[in-house]
């Protein structure tokens, strides 16, 4: 309770009075600062161009993304040869469930073929639609 004691009472005229002095103050330094473009000198603006090199940059990472999706066709027809290929053993193995295992491979073979249709449309898709 002491502490608030110490200081005087001030009326809101004071107070306005100080407030112009201060922001009077901040305003003449501020005006007398160095604005940013004249710090650092900012270059014309230009807009984008595009030339024949840049076309022929952009074309060639179509072919080449193109190129990598294709690499996952090589992968379905793997997937395939291995679900035919266990196919065979498992009905060399247990001839009863060759139904059953037929069925089975023939999820395998479109779940397979269906990755590689997609990698197919990738391609496909770097190349005639972007």
């Amino acid at each position: 309770m002491s502490a608030i004691t110490r200081f005087p009472i001030v009326s809101s005229s004071a107070l306005c009075r100080l407030s112009q002095i201060v922001a009077a103050k901040n305003n003449l330094i501020l005006n007398h600062l160095p604005t940013l473009s004249t710090v650092i000198p900012m270059p014309p603006k230009r807009s984008i161009q595009t030339s024949a090199i840049r076309y022929d940059i952009d074309s060639a990472a179509k072919y080449i993304g193109a190129g990598a999706a294709t690499v996952g066709v090589a992968g379905a027809g793997a997937g395939i040869g291995t679900v035919f290929g266990s196919l065979v053993v498992g009905y060399a193995r247990n001839p009863s469930l060759k139904q059953q295992l037929f069925s089975y491979a023939i999820l395998g073979f479109a779940l397979s073929e269906a990755m590689g249709l997609f990698c197919l449309m990738m391609a496909f898709m770097l190349l005639f639609a972007f």
